[in-house]
């Protein structure tokens, strides 16, 4: 009894070690820079504090930052992220997470008049996911146009074509990389994603990645070569 609590208790420790050292990995892993050379991150109110000088420091080539969120909904620290990362001498864009519940001129509104214009902006993002809080599904017609409408405007705004990132889950309903023309942003959890119609310009590749200068994960990307 006694020897058989002994290799229960070794057993327990290897399996707690080696979790540990799967999280560490985890947590610290990104594609190889010999495949994709530029990589980056992106942000939002739920990353909390950010030391950008810091993040510089950390191979990180340009950082994007969630600005709006349906109609109403703006990022809490997107003015101080959007400042501290031009501060650090990093490239940046803009995200706006679409909502299903939302006309597309309202959406559009919320993101001009929170987005400032810098012609030296990455392309504004359009993050198209679900959401618990939007149960609405619209056909896909419906929701095609109103992404188009999104897109034209935030495209006025910025002066360059935006990019889609879309997940699987919400490809998979609406295939919009099939019609709509714009660059794909795509997510695959350690996994290079090829769910897309159409190759993809960017790839989240983790939303747990731990950065020094950050105060909680963060989402990392990289760019297509």
């Amino acid at each position: 009894m006694r020897r058989g609590l002994i290799w229960a208790g070794i057993i327990f420790m290897i399996l707690a070690a080696a979790g540990l050292f799967g999280w560490r990995f985890a947590v610290n892993w990104a594609p190889a820079r010999t495949d994709y050379a530029v990589q980056g991150i992106d942000v939002s109110e739920a990353s909390g504090e950010v030391d950008w000088a810091t993040v510089k420091a950390k191979d990180v080539d340009f950082a994007y930052a969630r600005a709006t969120e349906g109609a109403a909904a703006r990022d809490a620290r997107f003015a101080q992220n959007w400042a501290g990362i031009e501060d650090a001498g990093l490239r940046r864009g803009a995200i706006h997470v679409f909502s299903l519940c939302n006309p597309a001129e309202a959406q559009a509104g919320a993101f001009v008049a929170t987005v400032p214009r810098d012609p030296g902006a990455l392309p504004a993002t359009i993050d198209l996911s679900f959401h618990e809080t939007c149960p609405a599904r619209p056909s896909r017609e419906v929701v095609l146009t109103e992404i188009r409408r999104l897109a034209a405007v935030i495209e006025t705004h910025s002066g360059k074509p935006a990019i889609l990132r879309i997940a699987p889950a919400f490809e998979a309903q609406y295939q919009v990389s099939a019609a709509i023309p714009r660059p794909l942003w795509s997510i695959g959890l350690f996994r290079k994603p090829d769910y897309l119609a159409r190759p993809w310009a960017m790839w989240q590749s983790s939303t747990i990645r731990r950065i020094e200068g950050i105060e909680r994960p963060v989402n990392w990307n990289v760019v297509a070569s």
